[in-house]
């Protein structure tokens, strides 16, 4: 290795180095450009009619402020409602549940183990309370930060849209001058993947929301508005996401009738099934395919490295690194290697 390239691939571990301390930059700017990229679809629809990619991105912008302040309006406030509903009956369910906590404790335990009521809990915690006035500041400062950053990431988006050709042309710039041409069709590969997978999730969680709603609708369980747009949203982080959307129903269906547990559990399965053995395979076809084990391991790998922005976005990484390892690694090195010989 000459000086050239012993100081070229110095640069290259600086870098490295550098984008793993800004990985949380990095991050929202990755959830910039999903958001680009798809709303770049929606563009491109007016560019056809000649219309300028300013007032084309002017437009879509409006039209997403419109529509999201219409499902603010409509589906928040009764949202809110039922989920304060929802946690102000937590209580009922601890208590609920108590004595049968007691009685196996008390069976399978050595000794008495008395399971703590729910007023006990928060009694003990009744210190934080006296906390909450010294703790306001750094609440506060928190709340901010994720307001600063939602605002990052919408000011991104909208700036890469007006231009996404520009800095598509930087990126390019990044790479050897004879894989330019190649890491451009990887590009487009990239983008392909990630508006199959925004598509399909989209149409997974109104899936599972609506089929979800159905089913608490007929089993007549309190709070169906709350439970049916958790499950759709906690949808966004399979495995885990589903298996949290279950718990809030049964809950409640504790305090009702106890077949209720049964046939809702039995309900979400076969969503599930339906969703992970037909309707995914059928929307995302020759899109996104992604081994289970390979999700779930992508889940914990980016939940530890990066927190709960990593656990949010820890799919579309992965369908973006699959692509570039199928297309590099796979296609342009593996492939290739030793086929001369053959």
């Amino acid at each position: 290795m000459n000086f050239g390239q012993s100081i070229g691939f110095l640069v290259f571990l600086i870098s490295l180095y550098v984008l793993w301390k800004i990985q949380q930059l990095m991050l929202l700017i990755f959830m910039a450009m999903i958001f680009a990229v798809a709303l770049n679809r929606l563009v491109r629809v007016f560019l056809d009619f000649n219309v300028s990619r300013k007032y084309a991105t002017l437009a879509i912008s409006v039209i997403s402020v419109i529509i999201l302040n219409i499902l603010v309006i409509v589906i928040l406030p009764p949202f809110i409602e039922q989920f304060q509903l929802l946690i102000n009956t937590l209580p009922r369910v601890w208590e609920e549940i108590n004595p049968s906590l007691e009685n196996f404790y008390s069976n399978y335990v050595e000794g008495n183990f008395a399971v703590p009521s729910f007023n006990d809990i928060i009694s003990s915690y009744s210190s934080l309370g006296s906390n909450l006035f010294n703790n306001f500041l750094v609440v506060f400062s928190n709340v901010v930060a994720v307001a600063l950053q939602i605002g990052f990431v919408l000011f991104l988006t909208v700036v890469f849209l007006l231009n996404p050709s520009r800095y598509r042309h930087y990126c390019l710039k990044l790479f050897p001058s004879f894989y330019r041409r190649r890491a451009s069709e990887i590009f487009d590969k990239s983008e392909g993947a990630i508006v199959g997978w925004l598509s399909g999730i989209l149409i997974n969680c109104l899936f599972i929301g609506t089929l979800s709603g159905v089913g608490l609708l007929i089993f007549q369980v309190k709070l169906v508005l709350v439970h049916a747009l958790l499950a759709g949203l906690l949808n966004f982080i399979p495995n885990i996401g589903p298996t949290i959307s279950v718990v809030f129903p049964v809950m409640i269906a504790l305090l009702d009738s106890p077949w209720k547990i049964v046939a809702i559990l039995i309900w979400y399965f076969m969503i599930q099934n339906i969703e992970s053995y037909w309707l995914t395979p059928k929307v995302m076809a020759d899109k996104v395919s992604l081994l289970p084990a390979v999700t779930l391991f992508a889940q914990i790998f980016f939940a530890q490295s990066f927190g709960v922005i990593g656990l949010l976005l820890a799919l579309p990484l992965t369908v973006v690194v699959k692509t570039w390892v199928e297309e590099v690694l796979f296609k342009d090195i593996l492939d290739k290697w030793g086929g001369e010989t053959e």
